[in-house]
């Protein structure tokens, strides 16, 4: 297999380790007219950069947050579910079809890899969570049809949370910064822990389309097999693998693994590695001095014609396009400062 560059942290700037959501605000034109950024209204509040976060570059590493939650000028989307704690106030996404609006006390989950967006916020808006990657969620033991059903767009919401919560996520943020390696997977197992007690405890299901209730379920056995592929893909979709390569190192049938990884997540074992390179791309596109191909190349995909083809198809736009818009945005995330600070 041809080796490529792995990720580190350090490839990436320093900033929350949250990528929150946000709308676009009227305008500007980015092929035409300049807004005029002192005057827009979305600069009251934090603005998030791209590439001020490294959840995009690093698709398989748990990532805590803990922060006022930044708005965005567009959806994004990232390779982990995502878990989100409401501190205080409250915050509105959209996500997809369907939006939401979570009070204080709620906790929820969620598959980031669908765009999704904070569209608003209180005030004194703050919330806690986590990036969390395949390799830990389908380690998960929830409710047999939960993960399918998240996977395919629906949100996991409980307001059973307690007062030990906030001091939790708070102490989880603190120890994967700054502790050491064997500290930072205890925070692994406890917020893996955390999470379970949604087995015992009420919680709805938001945002779900009748196809996705009137499927299949996955149940433990398959769970942990889409583990062990999740494993596999995690170590190595930056090298040149396919699915029988995949289900090789998982030590599954080439037609078990593929059924089983479609049925647990609604998307192939393919579909999942170019998702990967995806997000790890993102993140490479807003670095300073990287051309398109060279970013192709480091992510894994074969030629740059590729690597436009399936940018597009989740992003909606090319490379080139959404490095533009992050420049943009990156304007705008300064800006915001300078006035906040005004």
């Amino acid at each position: 297999m041809a080796k490529s560059k792995v990720p580190e942290p350090s490839d990436f700037g320093e900033g929350s380790v949250d990528l929150a959501k946000g709308g676009m605000p009227a305008g500007p034109d980015f092929e035409g007219e300049t807004m005029n950024l002192a005057q827009a209204p979305i600069l009251r509040r934090p603005v998030y950069q791209p590439g001020a976060s490294s959840v995009e570059g690093l698709p398989t590493t748990l990532q805590m947050f803990h922060n006022n939650p930044p708005v965005m000028l567009k959806p994004h989307w990232h390779a982990q579910v995502e878990v989100n704690f409401v501190v205080q106030g409250f915050v509105h996404y959209i996500m997809g079809d369907h939006d939401i609006r979570l009070e204080a006390g709620d906790l929820c989950l969620f598959w980031g890899g669908q765009p999704h967006q904070l569209d608003d916020k209180s005030e004194d808006a703050f919330y806690a969570g986590a990036h969390l990657p395949l390799v830990h969620f389908f380690r998960l033991r929830l409710p047999a049809d939960v993960p399918s059903r998240l996977m395919q767009g629906a949100v996991l919401v409980t307001s059973a949370t307690d007062e030990a919560d906030p001091v939790n996520f708070a102490r989880w943020y603190r120890s994967a910064r700054q502790g050491s390696a064997a500290e930072a997977q205890h925070v692994v197992d406890e917020l893996l822990l955390r999470i379970e007690r949604v087995r015992f405890e009420p919680y709805r299901i938001v945002g779900e389309c009748e196809s996705v209730r009137e499927s299949e379920t996955a149940d433990q056995q398959s769970s942990r097999a889409v583990a062990r592929i999740c494993d596999f893909i995690a170590a190595n979709f930056l090298h040149d693998i396919d699915s029988m390569d995949i289900a090789a190192a998982a030590d599954l049938h080439p037609k078990y693994a593929m059924s089983v990884f479609k049925k647990s997540t609604g998307m192939t074992m393919n579909e999942y590695v170019t998702l990967l390179r995806l997000s790890y791309a993102q993140a490479q596109l807003l670095q300073d001095g990287a051309s398109v191909l060279h970013v192709a190349m480091e992510s894994g995909f074969g030629s740059l014609s590729a690597f436009n083809k399936a940018f597009r198809k989740i992003a909606g736009k090319s490379p080139s396009d959404f490095r533009r818009d992050g420049r943009f945005i990156a304007a705008v995330a300064s800006a915001a400062v300078d006035i906040r600070a005004g």
